[in-house]
């Protein structure tokens, strides 16, 4: 199955939390789940809440990770298979860790483009730089202490500037430096730094039964 490219704000009401998959409209309050609450998109989706099974809800948890991130299957059992390999932290924090620090989610973190889809789109078009060198593949992991910008000159750098100006602050396991539109990963980010309403561990469980 390919990646979806219809209305994301159809699957953040669909899940029913936001998932940053609309930069702008969600600092305005202007989304389609803030507007109408947490209602599953379509005729009847009022009727459609109804208690889950424990498979149920491990599913809604992988599909929340999925669908924010840009995750696809195959890519999340290989984050799944890394993280059990953790042995300083539970298997659920690594795999929050290894999301984060996805150098597409290190871009949208630093202010550098208003969602994750663009950040992704930046660097697969060659416009981000990791240690002055371009970097294509938005999935690489982002070490400690990398520094990660918009490449001089790119013709993105307008919009990467638009939207630094009107983000506010970085998680604390960030720098940045929003007139050089460049940013350093300093460390591993805490689960409790990551906004994300997810319940990790269910999709640890969801993966351990295959």
């Amino acid at each position: 199955m390919g990646r979806y490219i219809g209305p994301v704000e159809k699957l953040e009401r669909r899940e029913g939390v936001p998932l940053d998959l609309k930069g702008e409209r969600h600092l305005l309050r202007k989304t389609s789940l803030e507007r109408r609450g947490p209602v599953p998109p379509g005729e009847h989706g009022a009727r459609r809440r109804r208690g889950q099974s424990v498979y149920g809800q491990q599913l809604r948890e992988a599909q929340k990770l999925k669908i924010a991130y840009g995750v696809r299957e195959r890519q999340m059992r290989r984050l799944i298979q890394r993280a059990r390999r953790h042995h300083e932290s539970t298997a659920g924090e690594a795999l929050m860790e290894l999301l984060e620090r996805r150098l597409d989610n290190v871009v949208f973190r630093l202010g550098l483009a208003s969602t994750r889809r663009q950040a992704r789109q930046f660097i697969s078009h060659g416009h981000v730089q990791v240690d002055e060198r371009r970097l294509d593949i938005p999935s690489a992991q982002v070490a400690d202490g990398a520094r990660v910008r918009i490449a001089p000159g790119s013709p993105v750098a307008p919009l990467a500037t638009r939207w630094a100006e009107t983000i506010g602050r970085v998680p604390a396991w960030l720098e940045v430096d929003h007139e050089a539109l460049a940013g350093r990963v300093l460390r591993g980010p805490r689960r409790d730094e990551v906004q994300m309403p997810v319940a990790e561990q269910l999709v640890i469980e969801r993966y351990a039964r295959r």
